[in-house]
């Protein structure tokens, strides 16, 4: 497949029910908030994890679309082993760290997508990658309700004796009613040249977009799901306009507050008329 050779921007909607889409660790994980607005956040990191996660499961082993950065990795171990490859190892000292940055590029779907920072153990240097994410904003304010749970059950024997053999624990969980979240991206030519990010990873990463949700159900979670994804393709590597105005083009309005299903919204996405010279757009969701 041939590297990337246009400007990619995009509009990704998605929306969650009775979940929390992205706890704060700084906050008891209570779903994250804008404090001066009250609008929701997730951020890119966020997004970007299930993007790998929905790619890992697609692809398992198959070459070249491992991922780097996976739960439980050990980021040193892998930068170390890309050093031990014959092409690297053939390399003089000024040369292996590059070797090594080409390497990881190849191997790992991740690397080649969003870049990495590699430049701890025997150092891969550091790739920009070329798609990213702004965070996710909701489109109106949010008000998260913490629920007290009980579970019948301890997790030890000093715990029941405790309790007389009641065996009955509290716990909080955190959810957010209903709330549509809207992310931004990007993809940039110049950056897919220099990690060989290609038209099939491409098509892999906008299935990812539509598809993670729906291999990442959990009860924390409830009920989410990509409910609009409008792509801006440029006829160009540097692009043939600004992003923010193709942005705007992009209108969501709520019909009524406060909203609890995507049909509360409407979404009013451009027509092709309406594009600047050179931008072409396609909604995929």
């Amino acid at each position: 497949m041939s590297i990337v050779k246009n400007r990619y921007d995009f509009v990704f909607l998605f929306d969650v029910k009775d979940g929390n889409p992205n706890g704060d660790p700084d906050a008891g994980n209570l779903p994250r908030i804008d404090p001066e607005t009250g609008n929701g956040l997730v951020t890119d990191v966020c997004i970007k994890r299930k993007v790998r996660n929905y790619v890992q499961l697609v692809k398992g082993t198959e070459a070249g679309y491992d991922i780097f950065v996976k739960e439980k990795a050990i980021l040193n171990h892998l930068i170390d082993e890309a050093h031990e490859q014959e092409e690297v190892k053939s390399k003089e000292k000024g040369d292996k760290t590059e070797a090594a940055r080409i390497f990881m590029c190849k191997k790992y779907f991740d690397v080649r997508t969003f870049g990495a920072v590699m430049s701890t153990g025997k150092n891969a240097g550091q790739v920009r990658g070329p798609v990213q994410f702004t965070f996710a904003r909701s489109i109106d304010q949010i008000v998260p309700l913490e629920h007290s749970i009980t579970r019948v059950a301890v997790t030890t024997e000093a715990n029941a004796e405790k309790q007389q053999g009641d065996n009955r624990t509290m716990g909080r969980k955190f959810t957010v009613p209903y709330a549509l979240y809207r992310c931004h991206g990007f993809v940039s030519a110049p950056f897919a040249a220099q990690t060989g990010f290609n038209d099939n990873d491409l098509k892999l990463f906008w299935d990812a977009l539509k598809m993670m949700f729906e291999v990442d159900h959990s009860a924390a979670r409830g009920q989410m799901a990509t409910r609009k994804l409008v792509v801006f393709k440029h006829d160009s590597e540097l692009g043939n306009c600004p992003a923010h105005m193709l942005f705007d083009k992009v209108k969501v309005e709520a019909k009524h507050k406060p909203a609890r299903d995507f049909s509360d919204y409407n979404v009013i996405v451009p027509s092709q008329n309406e594009m600047p010279q050179g931008v072409a757009i396609e909604v995929m969701v």
